[in-house]
C-alpha cells in the first residue's frame, strides 16, 4: 500500500498526517477544498521539499465524480474532509448532512468501485454526548447532542454500512479532542492560547465546567497511521484519545500559568452552547487502539498536556503564525 488519498489534507489535522505520511515514504495525494485563490490551507505552511512531494487536487467531497476522479489509482483513502464547527451547524445543519455525510458515502462508493484496500473514515468524540460511563469505550451509546454530532454518527453508520454490506474495508478512527499547532480557533485551546498571545487580559470563553480529553496532534496522526497499516482495524470503530480528564476552566489556568500571565475569565453567552447540546464530560477507554494497532500517546496525564501546551503556545506565540488568527472576533 503506497498511494493514499487524504481528503481534507489542508485542515488542522490533516496537514499533520499529510506531513507524517510523507515522512514515513507514502505516495500522498491531498485532496484539498477548491476556492478561487488557490489556496491550499495549512499545506502551505510545510517545507518545500515535502510539499513537492505531495500531489495536490483542490475539489469538493459534495461532488462524486470529483471524488471518484480522486481515489482512482489509489490504493487507501484517509477521509478527513467535514465541517467541524459546532455553533455553524446550528445555523446551518444541512451543509453538516451534504459535506460531512454524503460526502462520506461518496467516498465509500468510489472506494467500492476502485477496490481500495483501506478506507479510514474519521469521527469524533463528539457522537459519545455526554458521557454516561468514564472512560468512554467504543460501546458507548451515540447521542445526537448537535446537528454536528449528528451528522458525524450518520457519516460513521454510512461509511459502516459499506463495510458490512458491500466488504468494503473500511475503519471508523474516533479522535478525542486534538490540539496543537495549526489548530482552527473555533477550539477551545487556540481560542485560549490566541487572546492571550495578542495581550488580552479578558479571555472570553463559553462554559467552562465541561471536561474534555485533549490528545496532542502528533499522537492523533501516529493513530491514523497505525490505523492505516494494520489489518486488524478493518470493520472497527477505534477511539484515539489520551485517557487523560480535564475541565476546561482548569485547561485555561493551566495555559495561563505556562504562558506566566493573569487572565480574567469573561463568560461570553454568544459562545454558550444550547443547554441540552452541551457535552459535559468525554475521557477515552483508548485499550482497543493499543490492543489492535499497538497505539498509545507518547503525551499522557498532565506532564503530557503541559508538554504538548508549550510545543502549541511556542507555535502560536511566533508573530508569522498568530496573525493568521482573528483573536478579537468570536471565530463562528
Amino acid at each position: 500500500m503506497k498511494k493514499i488519498l487524504v481528503t481534507g489534507a489542508d485542515g488542522f489535522i490533516g496537514s499533520h498526517l499529510t506531513e507524517l505520511l510523507v515522512k514515513k515514504g507514502f505516495d500522498v495525494r491531498a485532496f484539498t477544498q477548491y476556492n478561487s485563490f488557490n489556496n491550499w490551507g495549512w499545506l502551505e505552511d510545510l517545507d518545500k521539499n515535502t510539499l513537492d512531494s505531495i500531489e495536490v487536487l483542490c475539489g469538493d467531497i459534495r461532488d462524486p465524480f470529483f471524488v471518484e476522479h480522486s481515489i482512482k489509482g489509489t490504493d487507501a483513502v484517509i477521509n478527513l474532509a467535514a465541517l467541524i464547527g459546532i455553533p455553524f451547524s446550528y445555523v446551518a445543519p444541512q451543509s453538516y448532512i451534504e459535506t460531512n455525510v454524503i460526502g462520506a458515502v461518496n467516498v465509500v462508493e468510489a472506494a467500492k468501485k476502485h477496490n481500495l484496500s483501506k478506507v479510514i473514515q474519521t469521527s469524533t468524540s463528539e457522537v459519545y454526548g455526554s458521557a454516561k460511563f468514564v472512560p468512554i469505550t467504543e460501546d458507548h451509546p451515540l447521542q445526537g447532542q448537535s446537528p454536528y454530532s449528528a451528522s458525524k454518527i450518520s457519516a460513521d453508520q454510512m461509511a459502516l454500512s459499506y463495510f458490512l454490506s458491500f466488504d468494503v474495508p473500511v475503519s471508523i478512527i474516533r479522535p478525542f479532542n486534538t490540539y496543537g499547532p495549526r489548530q482552527s480557533a473555533r477550539a477551545v485551546i487556540p481560542t485560549i492560547i490566541s487572546q492571550i498571545a495578542s495581550h488580552n487580559k479578558d479571555i472570553n470563553l463559553g462554559s467552562i465546567t465541561p471536561t474534555r480529553d485533549f490528545n496532542y496532534v502528533h499522537d492523533t496522526a501516529c493513530g491514523f497511521l497505525a490505523a492505516l497499516e494494520s489489518e486488524k482495524s478493518i470493520g472497527e470503530v477505534i477511539n484515539i484519545g489520551s485517557g487523560f480528564e480535564i475541565s476546561i476552566g482548569d485547561t485555561l489556568k493551566l495555559i495561563a500559568q505556562l504562558m506566566d500571565e493573569e487572565i480574567n475569565i469573561i463568560s461570553d453567552e454568544e459562545r454558550l452552547r444550547p443547554k441540552n447540546s452541551e457535552v459535559e464530560r468525554l475521557c477515552a477507554c483508548n485499550k482497543k487502539a493499543k490492543d489492535l494497532l499497538g497505539w498509545e500517546p507518547s503525551i499522557q496525564g498532565k506532564k503530557g498536556l503541559e508538554d504538548g501546551l508549550l510545543k502549541t503556545i511556542d507555535w502560536f506565540s511566533d508573530p508569522s503564525n498568530l496573525i493568521k488568527y482573528k483573536t478579537d472576533i468570536y471565530n463562528i
